[in-house]
């Protein structure tokens, strides 16, 4: 259970010695498979061939003293001992050796000889502490068989068969060796230092400690890693800093209302007013921060809702241009307080089905920001057309305008470009995440652009079924 336990980077080592130990294991086998299949059959056969040729010489001839003489020289220049006999006992007297504790000639190798064929022989002979291969062939003159020639060899062993190469071998291990050790502890300081540092840097994320960055100048998987490690780190530390900002405007937009309705509840309870038209002042002011701390704490709630990814919309059929109509509607009032009209360019026959309380919010929402935002006397431009299979509603207004960190901001909770929060000039900055979040649950997309004459686009698109 100990190699569970061991940290990666010795995993890698012994994977490595492991794989070191399967070739030299692979090598032994493959000398075996040389000296085995490739040494003893080319043995075999040569053996095979030598006393077919050496018997070729006497099928027609006598066994006579020239004859002995000239296998007695063959033997010392040969690598092959043969022995010519006139009959078989006079052969296992003359080697009176067993092979591989076997009877030397069976009763099945007469019967061969005596048909004329050869009789392979190859086994351990004791005496010779050596495997020996060797092959009997009868000795014919005609149909008759007046001899035997034994021609039999010793086999070297595998440490004499690759003696001359066993320096050459082991000059190569040696060479490998120093090699796999370079390349392990270069796989070591190149692989597992970056890991280490990323798991050491892990570790103080855990802690909340966003600001660490990995410096790999690699561009391979583990620099890809290093990378996305880099990118996690940074977007935490944003979502830490964002939730850090969320906390502070939750606290500030809840410490408002509440200190003017303190601060106007006392006074009516210790009846500071001097005149009834200064206590109705009083309670209407009231009346309108806790009217604001409703719309606060349902925005919220809102919010949390439209973040379940299974929020269920009330779709049905909508003439959307009507719906578009009865939106701004509602804005009569504060449009010509501020003297801005509305001009719109609407498909009237367009319908969609979609949900139309989330649909209205959606305009709301957008409108309101550009009437909120809009500077001096003017106009709004609204569009709402069909366009390749999806519906577009577009808002364009003329105000301040908006840097680009700013627009890449817009629709996060609490976010307003008036970094005062000034409360006559905006809400909550809770509206357009509203409408972000019912866009993104139906796959449609929200843009908004600015330009430096102060004329602000936002850019809706929703499909239409």
């Amino acid at each position: 259970m100990k190699i569970f336990k061991q940290n990666f980077s010795q995993k890698i080592v012994m994977l490595l010695v492991g794989s070191v130990a399967v070739t030299i294991l692979f090598s032994f086998f493959f000398l075996h498979f040389l000296y085995k299949d490739l040494y003893i059959n080319s043995i075999r056969e040569s053996v095979q061939y030598q006393g077919q040729r050496t018997a070729a010489h006497y099928h027609y001839g006598e066994l006579n003293e020239e004859i002995i003489q000239k296998i007695h020289w063959y033997n010392v220049v040969s690598e092959y001992e043969v022995i010519v006999v006139d009959n078989l006992e006079e052969l296992t007297s003359t080697f009176p050796y067993q092979i591989g504790n076997k009877e030397f000639i069976s009763e099945d190798d007469q019967r061969m000889l005596n048909a004329g064929n050869s009789v392979m022989k190859e086994g351990f002979v004791e005496e010779f502490q050596r495997q020996v291969i060797g092959a009997i062939f009868p000795i014919n003159d005609g149909n008759t068989t007046i001899g035997y020639i034994y021609i039999y060899v010793p086999l070297a062993g595998l440490s004499q068969v690759f003696g001359n190469s066993l320096p050459v071998l082991s000059g190569t291990g040696l060479i490998f060796f120093i090699i796999l050790s370079l390349i392990i502890n270069r796989i070591r300081r190149s692989l597992f230092q970056p890991l280490n540092e990323i798991q050491m840097l892990s570790k103080e994320v855990s802690k909340g400690n966003y600001s660490h960055r990995l410096e790999l100048a690699k561009h391979d998987e583990i620099g890809q890693m290093a990378k996305a490690f880099n990118e996690m780190s940074e977007a935490l530390e944003n979502q830490e800093e964002r939730k850090k900002e969320f906390l502070s405007n939750v606290v500030h937009e809840l410490r408002t209302p509440l200190t003017y309705i303190g601060g106007y509840t006392e006074a009516l309870s210790k009846k500071l007013f001097t005149s009834p038209e200064e206590e109705k002042q009083y309670l209407l002011t009231i009346e309108q921060e806790v009217d604001r701390l409703n719309k606060l704490i349902f925005d919220l709630v809102e919010l949390n809702n439209l973040r379940d990814e299974l929020y269920h919309f009330e779709k049905e059929p909508i003439v959307i241009g009507q719906l578009l109509y009865d939106t701004c509607d509602l804005f009569l009032i504060h449009l010509s307080e501020k003297s801005i009209s509305i001009q719109l360019d609407v498909d009237e026959e367009l319908i969609v089905f979609n949900d139309p309380k989330r649909l209205q919010q959606i305009f709301y929402n957008v409108i309101d920001n550009a009437i909120k935002y809009s500077i001096g006397k003017g106009s709004i431009r609204i569009t709402l057309r069909m366009r390749n299979g999806d519906f577009v509603f577009e808002v364009t207004n003329t105000g301040l305008s908006i840097s680009t960190e700013d627009l890449d901001q817009i629709g996060e909770r609490f976010f307003r470009t008036d970094k005062a929060r000034n409360r006559g000039t905006g809400g909550t900055g809770l509206g357009l995440s509203i409408v972000k979040e019912i866009i993104r649950l139906q796959e449609g997309t929200f843009s908004i652009t600015s330009n430096t004459a102060g004329e602000v686009k936002v850019s809706i698109v929703l499909p239409i079924n």
